[in-house]
């Protein structure tokens, strides 16, 4: 201690110490710059042979240098990382046994053994180091005095360094803890993954660095159908399942929970398309896996779309690309991987400019059927309809599925569109009966969406009961798409199998064009087949096409299936679909989809047992509608 000191000044210090570290704690400075203040306080304050060393444990229980301004740099660099131990120096040792470790002699002592080549960088002779212990009696740092001579603590260094520890522990603590709720403000507390807010802080460093890296985007695919008919316990548990197996793909992947069903993995070591598509290949390798929740099993099934990246580069921009690609895969690939391109940027502008043209009709209530008689092809009788829906524009022109197609794309406008579709379906049925207009049935087209929201048969059942129509005059066209859609197991068939036992018909719509193979019409619950018209208008010239449809028709017999013939253009196509055995068929050469009006007209003329003839050369032409004069197209 400095002679020219007294013990009041000395108090005094003190006390202006311990309030100048906790200001400096309130105010948030850096746990080391506290550190450096304290050890040049108890420097200035003890005798003039002292150097003073703050460390701090780490997570892993090794020790850092917090300060030690009068140390050589290349010894307190040197200690960073050591494990605590037995003989681990004398503040290794006081952090494993919890207490005062005094080596009167560096050189000597079986503590320092291992550590020659560290006591060649000291100009110390001795060392006292004390435990830092945190409130709860865990070490969690240490205080040492270097002695230049031989020598241990004085009685009066013992009540400084008791001072000071306790100061330390404040700030030490207070550090800690002010780290783990800072780390809580980057953590999902579902996953316990990474959330937005890391994501993005992580994405804005790579974004300025100079090494290129990729970003994937991970839509969970159904989770708002699981919440829905299960419970948001079920969709918690799904999120979950997700997060677990993105943690196990390994330290060159850094996953995210970014919300609700989305979840991003930034890539920095993946530099090249192949390498991204890998990446993207291991992540639907890991988590489309099907998920046991208090036994159900739930379809787990993620949509992902990547985007390479060069910096310096804009990461709003590496975001959006991202994004555009998922979107993109979302419509064309569910349960697999799109890499982003230029062109998706236009493609999806136009997509979203298509929905919201839809969502424009649906609110001003311009969504409507138009109706494509089915026909028994050796008399012309009208036997059933496939509803399809149109939007009047706002000039009164008709704009045909084909032009809006894309929206169906949307999960929550293809609902709306079922709905809105079968509540017109179910008035114009109430309107035929009425009339008692024979007919049997009308087809109206579902999508994937609508089996993934769980409520298609009491959406379906509202709309035909608020109108009393038995359930027997709607069939469900369903196409291979739904039924495969990438989700690795039956949850579509069953459901459709629970619609047929409920007297509902369920039609395989434009079979050929999708996923489905002969074999798959075993393992599909319908009741009806519908050859795609890319078939049937080949018919004349095209012996493989011949070959299907002959094929199909002799396999929907023997499983007691109905088929029909889609897109018939001429008296040719019925002839030969006739000759080969297919009894029903819609298409241009009988008439275009038409309004209600019209069909209603039609119905009157050439529903089945009205005419109670055959179609011959001599009916008047009028009486099926002129292509020119429906506003619409197939």
């Amino acid at each position: 201690m400095p002679t020219t000191v007294s013990n009041e000044r000395i108090r005094n210090i003190l006390w202006i110490l311990q309030n100048t570290v906790i200001r400096m704690i309130g105010a948030g400075s850096t746990l080391e710059a506290i550190a450096e203040l304290i050890c040049h306080q108890v420097e200035w304050l003890a005798d003039d042979d002292v150097a003073c060393s703050i460390l701090a444990l780490d997570d892993n229980r090794q020790l850092q240098t917090l300060a030690a301004p009068h140390l050589p740099v290349e010894y307190t660099q040197a200690l960073n990382g050591t494990e605590i131990g037995n003989d681990v120096g004398a503040c290794g040792t006081a952090a494993y046994l919890g207490k005062d470790i005094v080596t009167l002699d560096l050189s000597t002592d079986r503590r320092w053994a291992n550590y020659s080549h560290l006591i060649a960088l000291l100009p110390m002779k001795a060392c006292w180091s004390s435990p830092i212990c945190a409130g709860s009696g865990a070490v969690i740092g240490t205080f040492a005095f270097y002695f230049r001579n031989n020598r241990g603590p004085s009685g009066y260094e013992r009540e400084l360094v008791a001072c000071c520890t306790q100061l330390c522990a404040i700030a030490i603590e207070y550090a800690q803890t002010r780290k783990q709720l800072l780390a809580l403000g980057y953590v999902d507390p579902l996953t316990k993954l990474q959330n937005r807010a890391a994501f993005h802080k992580d994405l804005e460093q790579l974004c300025l660095g100079t090494a290129p890296f990729t970003l994937l985007l991970l839509d969970l695919n159904n989770l708002k159908g699981t919440n829905d008919t299960l419970s948001h316990t079920a969709g918690d548990a799904l999120i979950c399942a997700v997060g677990d197996r993105l943690k196990k793909l390994g330290p060159s992947l850094s996953p995210y929970r970014l919300g609700g069903d989305e979840f991003g993995v930034l890539a920095p070591k993946c530099d090249n398309d192949e390498d991204m598509a890998k990446c993207a290949s291991i992540i639907l390798e890991a988590v489309n896996r099907p998920v046991d929740f208090q036994g159900h099993t739930l379809s787990c099934y993620v949509t992902v779309g990547g985007v390479r990246s060069q910096p310096p580069v804009s990461a709003e921009m590496v975001s959006q690309n991202a994004d555009f690609a998922l979107y993109h895969g979302k419509a064309t690939r569910r349960g697999g991987f799109v890499r982003f391109e230029a062109g998706m940027r236009t493609a999806i502008t136009r997509r979203l400019s298509t929905i919201a043209l839809v969502e424009e009709a649906l609110r001003d209530g311009r969504v409507l059927p138009f109706y494509q008689p089915l026909v028994k092809l050796e008399t012309a009788e009208i036997v059933g309809l496939e509803a399809l829906a149109r939007v009047r524009n706002a000039d009164g022109s008709i704009m045909a599925a084909a032009d809006f197609h894309e929206a169906f794309g949307e999960p929550r406008v293809a609902q709306m569109l079922t709905d809105v579709m079968l509540d017109s379906i179910a008035a114009d049925l109430r309107v035929w009966l009425d009339r008692g207009i024979p007919f049997q049935h009308v087809g109206v087209n579902v999508t994937t969406a609508d089996f993934h929201r769980g409520d298609l048969d009491t959406r379906i059942a509202a709309a035909f009961g608020k109108q009393n129509v038995p359930l027997k005059h709607i069939v469900l066209e369903v196409n291979e798409a739904v039924f495969m859609g990438g989700t690795g197991d039956n949850t579509v068939a069953t459901y459709v199998e629970n619609l047929r036992k409920k007297g509902i018909i369920v039609a395989l719509d434009d079979f050929g064009t999708g996923y489905a193979s002969l074999t798959h019409l075993l393992e599909f619950p319908v009741d009806l087949i519908k050859i795609d018209k890319s078939f049937v208008q080949k018919l004349r010239n095209d012996r493989g096409s011949q070959a299907i449809v002959n094929a199909l028709i002799d396999i929907a017999e023997k499983l007691g299936m109905k088929i029909v013939a889609e897109g018939i253009d001429s008296e040719d196509q019925v002839e030969r679909l006739l000759a080969m055995g297919c009894k029903l068929g819609q298409g241009y050469h009988y008439s275009p989809p038409a309004p209600f009006a019209i069909v209603t007209e039609l119905l009157g003329l050439f529903s089945q047992g009205v005419k109670g003839r055959a179609r011959t050369t001599e009916d008047e032409n009028h009486n099926w509608p002129d292509r020119t004069e429906i506003p619409s197209r197939p």
